[in-house]
């Protein structure tokens, strides 16, 4: 007599390529929040930036990344090849990171960080079309969700480091800016070694990649596109974050322990929250997400003490954990097959053109009307994106 049982759900294994890419993400992460990190702080205390200018910079740094990243996408689409590209941006940005403590001006800052952000702009979409290659649909979200999680290890020790370093050296922020480009050249390294992508064939289109591709995307990468656009806009720099810690009253050697626990909270959510992802759905860890982000803001925005202001970052991290590996997940969920590159490309030049807005809004707004206004405007546009997420339940379909 037959079972009416059915069998058990096979459990499939996140392939090495992934976690090699995880680890490759959490080495320059690492390298890049040492630097982050103390750079607010450098430029203000050091070559005497306002507020607006640190906006202006994060904003230049993020347009530069996102228009880069939609040519590396819609290159790697045409190559079919996704690993030289990779390599390409992670060494620009290895090769970046003597740049700054070798700057004696903000215009050597504004070249340091120009050429790291295009390294990100290369690397980061080949990257993430990669692991949408190499990854079974029945676990993107758990591996996007590792891979993120991978990441924000760094983001937390790169903080620890600093501030050691900055006990250890007395402050001397030029020796630790030396210091970060250690693990940068690692990571280069270590892809260079360890990752073999599959073979993809290249593209029927002839000639060169065009932009007018981006008009093949279907209508369910629009919609991620659009309503990730409108969360971004409400979720401006961490740099943010740091200037609120010194007016809380953080000492400067002990500011990046804000990153440090945002940073944690984050690499520790965002695994689980992608693996939960792949059995109940997308839309209502972005839900929560904004949720998180509303009640940052809204504790930010009346810190006055160091336990209302650790309140604030542990619910950023929060926000970041259930919404960061979400969203590239429904772009990889949605795209076409031998569109993800493209796609990825345009979900990050959209998202990345409303952080510039969102980067230099908040600059404007602190120099204005104080802090206070900076993340009470965040809350108001997190608000308005919540009522937007229903629109993802269009999101998800099965890749033409």
């Amino acid at each position: 007599m037959m079972s009416n049982t059915a069998p058990p759900r096979q459990s499939i294994a996140i392939p090495r390529t992934v976690w090699v890419l995880g680890v490759v993400s959490l080495l320059m992460d690492i390298s890049s929040e040492m630097i982050q990190t103390l750079l607010p702080l450098y430029l203000v205390a050091g070559l005497g930036a306002s507020a607006i200018a640190i906006g202006f910079i994060e904003g230049l740094s993020v347009a530069i990344a996102t228009i880069t990243k939609l040519f590396s996408g819609m290159i790697s689409d045409w190559t079919g090849r996704r690993k030289p590209l990779a390599v390409l941006g992670y060494g620009l940005g290895a090769l970046s990171k003597p740049i700054f403590p070798l700057a004696s001006s903000i215009g050597w800052i504004v070249v340091a960080k120009a050429v790291d952000r295009v390294g990100k702009g290369i690397r980061g979409t080949p990257r993430d079309a990669l692991i949408a290659d190499v990854t079974p649909p029945e676990i993107r979200g758990a591996s996007f969700g590792l891979r993120k999680s991978l990441d924000t290890v760094g983001g937390f020790v790169g903080p620890l480091a600093a501030i050691g370093l900055m006990l250890a050296t007395d402050g001397d922020m030029i020796v630790i800016f030396w210091i970060a480009a250690i693990p940068a050249f690692l990571a280069v390294a270590l892809l260079i070694i360890g990752v073999k992508e599959p073979e993809q064939p290249p593209s029927s289109s002839k000639g060169m990649p065009r932009f007018r591709d981006a008009g093949r995307l279907n209508r369910a990468v629009w919609i991620v596109i659009g309503v990730s656009s409108l969360l971004t806009l409400a979720r401006f720099s961490e740099a943010f974050l740091l200037l609120k810690s010194q007016q809380a009253g953080l000492s400067l050697a002990w500011i990046p322990v804000t990153m440090v626990v945002m940073h944690a909270v984050y690499g520790l959510t965002a695994y689980p929250v992608g693996y939960l992802s792949d059995r109940i759905g997308r839309r209502s860890m972005i839900a929560l997400s904004l949720v998180f982000l509303i009640a940052a803001d809204l504790a930010l925005a009346t810190a006055q003490t160091l336990p209302m202001l650790f309140a604030g970052i542990v619910l950023w991290g929060l926000h970041m954990g259930f919404s960061q590996g979400i969203l590239s997940t429904l772009i990889a969920d949605s795209a076409p097959q031998n569109l993800k590159g493209t796609a990825f490309g345009v979900f990050n030049l959209a998202t990345g053109l409303t952080v510039i807005l969102g980067n230099v809004a908040a600059g404007l707004l602190w120099e204005t009307w104080g802090s206070a206004s900076t993340f009470l405007a965040g809350a108001v546009v997190a608000l308005a994106s919540l009522a937007a997420v229903p629109l993802l339940s269009a999101a998800r379909q099965p890749a033409q």
